[in-house]
């Protein structure tokens, strides 16, 4: 059972890994989709997901979850749940990258550990250290620091903290697998996103069509730029603690914010340096923590075994190996 369980942890690892990377590196992916809008690019982004999901799952004939949901109406309800999230976080994730705000969509993806951890105490009831509580209080210092500097609240940023940390609080209670998670909620989103492409093909303003074939296809690609890394985080949702999540999130953020400022040229004022500090500072006191807590964690059972083997020692008894 043991064994089973850390191998469960390892690949969720791994799958998390592979997701928050790719994620990190796609703001360079959406500009290439311009002349298209926004809304354009998401509901592509739905139809052509759902449609390799589709073929994937037929090729591995993995139907047989889809009566166990339809019977389960509570489930059903979280993945409309999921489904209306991800979708809110997607539409602002792509406006923010093509309005030049990858610096600040960087900084949602750096507080959502903070918002996770948040989730994990008030919707969980999981219990913080007290390192973790520094690293909250000290995130909300930083909101307000990057508040003043920008002249309003960091709106993007927040959306995207909160649907992020929102949707995978959903996943987690859905407990379904990644391809299976993804098909059900681009079913949910499908129809919509079909009628308005149909919608917007009518008043030609449609650039699937309009845009050439290069551009077409771009665009069907948001299926594979979107489905990849998402089936990688239902891996990991479903294998690996909250916490964790919040450590492995640190990935994504750290290459859309070096995309932002290196690549993209934005602006980085003295006031928005140190509000991503005190954001660094917060991500860096749960990383401490979480390290700290795992050394701990791995040598309580050796103390435990050394107690345990001294009075058989004293009196020349050989403990069990």
């Amino acid at each position: 059972m043991a064994e089973e369980s850390s191998g469960q942890l390892k690949a969720g690892l791994l799958y998390g890994i592979g997701a928050y990377g790719m994620w990190g590196l796609v703001p360079l992916f959406w500009p290439l989709l311009k002349p298209a809008d926004a809304l354009e690019i998401l509901a592509h982004r739905m139809v052509w997901s759902l449609a390799l999901v589709a073929v994937a799952l037929l090729a591995l004939r993995r139907w047989a979850w889809i009566g166990e949901l339809v019977r389960t109406p509570r489930r059903l309800a979280l993945i409309a749940v999921a489904a209306v999230v991800i979708t809110v976080n997607w539409g602002v994730y792509i406006w923010s990258v093509n309005s030049g705000h990858v610096v600040e969509a960087s900084l949602g993806y750096f507080i959502n550990p903070l918002v996770t951890i948040a989730m994990g105490v008030l919707i969980l009831k999981e219990r913080l250290r007290r390192a973790q509580w520094a690293a909250v209080a000290t995130g909300l210092a930083a909101v307000t620091v990057l508040a003043v500097g920008y002249g309003r609240p960091p709106w993007i940023s927040l959306t995207l903290a909160f649907s992020f940390a929102t949707y995978g609080l959903v996943k987690k209670q859905v407990n379904l697998g990644g391809f299976e998670s993804l098909a059900a909620e681009t079913a949910v989103q499908f129809l919509p996103a079909l009628g308005y492409l149909l919608w917007l093909g009518g008043q030609g303003r449609s650039t699937f069509t309009s845009g050439g074939p290069g551009h077409a296809a771009l665009l069907a690609a948001t299926g594979v730029v979107t489905a990849i890394p998402l089936v990688c985080f239902g891996g990991a949702a479903i294998r690996v603690p909250l916490s964790t999540l919040g450590l492995l999130q640190y990935l994504a953020p750290v290459f859309q914010f070096a995309l932002g400022v290196v690549y993209f040229h934005e602006e980085m004022p003295p006031e928005r340096w140190a509000g991503f500090a005190l954001v660094w500072l917060a991500l860096t006191t749960l990383t401490w923590d979480a390290l700290h807590t795992a050394h701990r964690a791995r040598q309580s059972p050796r103390r435990a075994h050394a107690r345990a083997s001294a009075p058989h020692a004293a009196s020349g008894v050989n403990a069990p190996s």
